[in-house]
């Protein structure tokens, strides 16, 4: 890699995950080059071991994130990441062609405690979804321990669970220990910590690659299942500027998302508190800073440095711009 730090927006080739729920809108509407028939995530960003997300253009290409992020550190993170021991976000776009496992993850405190690596709390924004589609979102009401053990044993689980009517563009914080399922037919952007840790609780008695019904993790479950109905986010207000609007859609400790809807021309400036990371739901954008011009396309995620100082979106489009 070129030791010369070099600021530019970069496109990021995803890693590939085909897990059993998948389908082929990644590949079919965004275009991805993935290796499998059937896709269910690609990790646009990532620097987490289990699928790094790479370089695609310019001086850096070829490269992984993690190497990248490894070499330059704070000058392309920027301050407010100066706090975390590695790089603390990732960025995915998910198929649901079904309905994923009814599952939670842990926080910080207990993830590494007991799984020597961090908890999860993630944003799901969805980009798009069909007729009816629904999601499972903390529970109706709020249950003991007790009926929470016995309901797995029984497979009744789905009775006291909070399913959700989806629509394109519903946003939904899922903060660790809230139990959860993202619906068939739902196509969504999820923005979380950096972590793979997911503890399952009821799978729709489905067989894995190994031909045996995937592992259920109870116990771990039970001890970080927040066993109450999910208080409600507050959004904020829509702000309307000269040429696009912007919202803040959820904010945490390890992330802020804002969506912008470009219309013609929004001016945006990245400083060196931050880095910027750019998925574009839906449109067609061109992204100028400095000398430096590329074309954003649906699915496309570009990353651009901390101090990248002033740039433009051009075009229509809708953009989840993630920093911390």
């Amino acid at each position: 890699m070129k030791q010369e730090l070099i600021r530019y927006p970069m496109k990021m080739t995803p890693a590939f995950k085909d897990y059993i729920w998948g389908g082929d809108i990644l590949t079919t509407r965004f275009h991805k080059d993935s290796p499998y028939a059937r896709t269910a995530e690609s990790w646009e960003l990532s620097c987490h071991p289990a699928g790094q997300s790479t370089i695609a253009d310019g001086p850096y290409a070829g490269e992984t994130f993690v190497a990248y992020a490894d070499l330059f550190g704070k000058e392309v993170l920027g301050k407010n990441c100066e706090r975390f021991s590695e790089f603390p976000i990732l960025i995915k776009l998910i198929d649901a062609n079904d309905n994923l496992s009814i599952q939670v993850h842990p926080d910080d405190a207990y993830a590494l405690k007991y799984e020597h690596g961090f908890g999860k709390t993630e944003m799901w924004y969805v980009v798009d979804c069909v007729p009816g589609a629904s999601l499972i979102y903390g529970f109706k009401k709020e249950i003991s321990a007790e009926e929470f053990r016995k309901r797995i044993a029984e497979n009744t689980l789905l009775d006291v669970l909070n399913t959700v009517p989806v629509h394109k563009g519903d946003v939904f914080m899922i903060r660790s220990g809230t139990i959860h399922a993202i619906g068939k037919g739902c196509l969504v952007a999820e923005i979380q910590q950096s972590s793979n840790l997911t503890y399952r609780v009821y799978d729709y008695g489905r067989i894995g690659k190994d031909g045996k019904p995937r592992e259920l993790h109870v116990e771990k479950a039970l001890a970080v299942t927040s066993l109450h109905p999910v208080a409600e986010e507050t959004k904020s207000e829509t702000e309307h500027l000269d040429g696009y609007s912007r919202q803040t859609l959820a904010s945490c400790p390890y992330f802020t998302v804002d969506l912008l809807n470009v219309e013609r021309t929004a001016a945006l400036d990245v400083t060196d508190v931050s880095f910027q990371a750019l998925t574009c739901p839906d449109g067609a954008l061109s992204l100028k800073n400095g000398d430096h011009v590329l074309k954003m396309h649906a699915g496309d995620t570009v990353f651009l440095p901390a101090g990248s100082g002033a740039y433009t979106l051009t075009g229509n489009g809708r953009v989840l711009l993630t920093h911390l």
